[in-house]
Parts: C-alpha cells; structure tokens; sequence
C-alpha cells in the first residue's frame, strides 16, 4: 500500500502540470475571442404599478428593438430605441424582449416584469413640493404666510402643507414667472386620448351676463411644465417641457421671455395714486428682455412686502413663454377690470367647475423648440404664471393654484372648490389680508 501511495504521489504532479498547461493553451486559443459581457438587464422585475423603472442594455448595435408578447401570441414593438422605460398602470404580467439588429453581433433578451400592487395606496393629489418661488405680489408673504425668519426651506414647506392632499388652501405665485414644483407619489401615467392631471386653482367669471357669456372675470393664467424622472433620482433635474396651450402658436405668445424684479430699498420714497387705491405705483421695478420695464404697485388693501421676504438674492429672474395680456378696462376710468380667459390649457384660467377645461394632456408636450415630445408619464409639475399685467386698484395679475390631481387613479367623491367661495373669499383679500381656505 506504501508504495502504491508512494507512486500516486509522484504521478499527481505530472497530471497537475498537464491540467495547468491545457487550460493555459486552451485560455490562449480563445484569447480572440470577445470576452462575455452583462447586458444589464436581468430575467424578472418586480416593479410597482405607476413606477417607472428605466433599462440601460450594455451592449451596443446598429439598431434595437424592444418588444412585448401578447397573449394572443403576437407582439407589440414598444421602442426603437437603446434605452427603454416600462410604466404601466395595472398590475400583472409582461413578457418583454430585448433585441440588438446587428450584422455581426445580433442578439435576443427575454424577460418578465411582474407589476405589483403598491404596499400603501398612492394619493391621486399633489403630496410634494419642490420649490416654491414666487414673482412680488400683493398676496405673497400672506399666501403662505411668512413669519421674521422663515427659510426658504420653511416656506417651501408650508406651500407643500398648503397643497397636500385636499387641504385647499391656496397659495399664490405673484407676478409673471413665479411658480410652484410639485409631484405625488407615483409617476402620473401619459394614457393616450385621455387627460391625465387635473390643476384647480381661483378662476371665476363676472357676475354680469354680458362679460360672462364671454368667459370673463378674475381669471389670472399659468403655464404648465411637466418633467420626467428619466434619471432616476427622485429629484426635478430633468428636462422640462410645456405644455402648449390653445395660446401657444399665436404670434403675440413671447417665447424666451425673461423678466427681473429689483427689490425696494428700505427707504424707498411711495409715490400713491389715491384716485386707483394705490400707495406706490414704483413700488417694485421690472425689466425685461424686450427692451421694456415697469412697476408692482402697491395698493392700499395690502400693507405688507410684497417682495418675498425669505429670499436673500436683491434681484429676482424668471424666463418662460409670456402670453399676451388678457385684462380689458370695461369701465375706461380703471373701475372695472375684467380678465378674459383663454379656451384651454391654462391654470386659475377657467372656473373649477369646468374641469374639462382645467384639465391637462401629457401628450400637449413640446421642447423649446416647440416640436411635439412623447412621455410616457411625469414625475415633476411647474406652474408659473404667464402673464405680465398690471389692474389699477385689482393689482398685478398672478397665478393661484389651491390642488392637483392625477386622472388615472380614482377618487371618492369629493366637493370641487366653488365659484360662489372663491368670489367671496377673492373679494375679502381685497378689502383684508386673509387666506384663501375652501371650506369642504
């Protein structure tokens, strides 16, 4: 048995060394050969309804296909190109397959994202808010209200308090290019042939006939922009886009419109206007990049700064489309203002009542240049407003906004902000500082 053992031990190197060689001539024979690369992209994905979840293949083609198998046993081409990202409203199972259309290196990746149903049931109304910059206004410090200290930190919070869920209470954006970032705590689905985000705010008509046939009263219109997280980060870094409303094509619509507001020094002289209730008509100075500049009065009904007091910077700058001015004086002497609305695609533009009409389509999207752009759903909303006017005694006109709603998740019966509040509620910000806080 020693001896056997004994040249089993001697042998073993030799095999060793054998194995050691073949796998080192076979490692060279194969040197050529591409090494094996992860194409990122797994075999199954469990992912929550109304999230998106973004695939990044590693490798590269010529051309791609993305594509998903029905159960009738045909497929839908989702995408044609590199990046692909899955978003679906219901819950259930998607066979996908990835593939790369290449002449020397073509290849074929299939693979299943299980949709689930989310752990607590998503809110169809507004449950962030990003930022909160408002343009001077006669409502702004009052609508959130701002108190000696408040950061900007603060006061992005207590817009966001103001505007979770169906708290109503309004919060204002000033003069032209103010605004307002917020998000929920889904991906708002872009569902085709359907309106998808829904945005209330304090539109009224005139209670006269002649004015409110015309859709004319206190309507103060924003614009819309919506983002898409396609980085993945939570954060609103991404590209925006308008929406294009019905006044988007009309050659008085200012596109690159840019505006700056220079705070009023401490001792800054009033000049009043008592014939238009006015105790500053150059209370706050405007420029623009058109060559023209202007005033924020300051009116009798509203004592306090209306430059937003936690904002430390002595000049504020907003850039976006500007549309034409919407107020008409009826009365010739400055007693009357009345703001006409647009037909469709505008905040605080029609009554809340209307809901058709302060409804929103993802699909509206354009780029800068003002091509149409598809999203497949938004993660980020900016509101501003988008008009450059000022009213006599009414003030300068400025966007609210008091909820926001996705379309696509249902909701239980709950009371639209009326017309009859809003009026009465408008009328009492005139004669006082007060909130606007729709009663339910």
């Amino acid at each position: 048995m020693n001896k056997i053992g004994l040249l089993i031990d001697q042998i073993r190197p030799v095999y060793l060394v054998s194995a050691i060689v073949f796998i080192n001539l076979l490692t060279s024979c194969q040197s050529d050969v591409p090494p094996m690369v992860s194409l990122g992209i797994d075999d199954i994905y469990y992912i929550p309804r109304m999230k998106a979840r973004v695939f990044r293949p590693a490798f590269t083609g010529e051309a791609y296909r993305w594509s998903m198998h029905r159960a009738d046993g045909t497929d839908t081409i989702l995408s044609v190109g590199k990046e692909y990202t899955f978003l679906a409203k219901d819950t259930g199972s998607y066979r996908l397959s990835f593939e790369i259309i290449d002449r020397h290196t073509p290849y074929r990746h299939e693979f299943t994202c299980i949709v689930v149903h989310e752990q607590i049931e998503y809110s169809p109304y507004i449950s962030k808010v990003y930022e909160y910059r408002p343009a001077p206004g006669q409502f702004v410090n009052t609508m959130p209200e701002y108190r000696k200290g408040d950061t900007e930190e603060d006061m992005r919070k207590k817009a966001e308090e103001n505007l979770s869920g169906t708290n109503d209470v309004m919060v204002t954006l000033g003069a032209y290019g103010g605004y307002i970032v917020f998000g929920f705590d889904h991906t708002i689905l872009n569902i085709k042939g359907k309106k998808d985000l829904m945005i209330l705010a304090n539109a009224f008509y005139s209670d006269l006939p002649s004015y409110k046939e015309r859709k004319g009263g206190s309507c103060e219109p924003g614009i819309v922009e919506v983002a898409f997280d396609a980085n993945q980060n939570g954060i609103p870094d991404d590209p925006w886009y308008e929406l294009a409303g019905s006044e988007y094509a009309n050659p008085e619509t200012l596109k690159q419109y840019e505006i700056v507001y220079h705070r009023p020094a401490a001792n800054k002289q009033p000049q009043p206007d008592m014939s238009q209730q006015l105790s500053d008509v150059t209370y706050i100075l405007w420029k623009d990049n058109r060559g023209q500049s202007g005033y924020v009065s300051k009116n009798i009904y509203h004592t306090q700064n209306y430059y937003p007091e936690w904002i430390p910077e002595e000049t504020l700058r907003f850039r976006g489309t500007r549309l034409r001015n919407n107020a008409t004086d009826e009365s010739g002497i400055g007693t009357y203002y009345v703001l006409y609305s647009y037909p469709w695609g505008y905040v605080d533009n029609h009554p809340n009542e209307y809901k058709n009409l302060n409804a929103f389509d993802i699909d509206w999207a354009v780029d800068d240049k003002g091509r149409p752009v598809y999203l497949p759903g938004i993660d980020f909303v900016k509101v501003y407003t988008a008009v450059n006017q000022y009213c006599g005694w009414i003030g300068e006109t400025s966007t609210e906004i008091i909820r926001a709603q996705d379309l696509h998740i249902p909701t239980t019966s709950l009371p639209t902000p009326l017309e009859v509040e809003i009026q009465e509620q408008y009328r009492n910000a005139i004669a006082r500082r007060t909130h606007f806080t729709i009663q339910k």
